[in-house]
This record gives C-alpha cells, sequence and structure tokens, in this order.
C-alpha cells in the first residue's frame, strides 16, 4: 500500500491509498479518479514526503541516551570499586569458597569471584543464591 497527495485542477488537496504506484496511473488514465470535493477528474500526485518508520534517532534522544548509559556506567563502576574495597576476591576458586562459607554459619566474610555456568547451577541446586554484577571496567 502507497498513500498519496493527489491535488485536483481546482487546487483541492486530499489523499487516498493505492495498493502500488502503477495502480494510481493506472486509475488516472481510465479516469476514474475524481476530487472528493469537487468531482474533477483531472488528478495528479502533489508534493509530498514519506512518512519512513525506523529506528532513527533524533539528536535530543541520542544525547539523552548517551547521557543514561554514562549515568549507568558510572554507577556500575561505584559498584564494583564498593565490592573491591569491602569483599575479598577468590577468583575462578569462588565455588568452592562460597561453599565453605554458605556451610559454616558462624561465618561472616564476604567475598566475590567468578564461575561457570555450570558451577552456577549446582550451587543453585544447593540453595546458595548468587548475584552477578556487570563488571564494567574503569578505563572503558
Amino acid at each position: 500500500m502507497i498513500k498519496y497527495n493527489l491535488k485536483c485542477d481546482n487546487n483541492h488537496e486530499f489523499e487516498s491509498w493505492f495498493s502500488d504506484s502503477n495502480e494510481f496511473n493506472k486509475l488516472t488514465k481510465k479516469k476514474l479518479l475524481e476530487c472528493i470535493y469537487c468531482s474533477s477528474h483531472n488528478i495528479q500526485k502533489s508534493i509530498m514526503s514519506p512518512m519512513v518508520s525506523g529506528t532513527k534517532l533524533n539528536e535530543d534522544k541520542i544525547n539523552l541516551l548517551d547521557q543514561k548509559l554514562l549515568s549507568e556506567k558510572d554507577q556500575l563502576i561505584k559498584l564494583r570499586e564498593h565490592i573491591e574495597k569491602n569483599f575479598e576476591f577468590v577468583g575462578d576458586k569462588f565455588s568452592e569458597k562460597v561453599r565453605d562459607l554458605y556451610y559454616d554459619k558462624d561465618s561472616k566474610k564476604s567475598i566475590y569471584g567468578t564461575t561457570t555456568i555450570e558451577e552456577r547451577k549446582e550451587l543453585e541446586e544447593e540453595g546458595i543464591d548468587l548475584l552477578s554484577v556487570p563488571w564494567v571496567s574503569k578505563d572503558n
């Protein structure tokens, strides 16, 4: 479907939908198009601007999005700094160390590290809830 702005020889303007661009030409040749105001059959396409829908953002939206992303990044960096300052890094031994802490109810130690997907599933099955934090590079 295509929508055209149309204009008759009396300068009346109106819009109409066509199945394709050829349909307009066929109907015009057969004098089947007429002005909705004066019934003139002398119809031409008028200047029109296409309405294109897509993902193009205007500058204000892009700037707003950039500001929001920078704000989110700053918050994630602050979170990372807090974790590094207040938790012990145990690296890829996290699964083993978190189990030790989970089953030792007297321990108040806080740790962070990395796990594989499989290790994470095993910990979840044992009832150990984990929190994943996006690790944003400080100098990115």
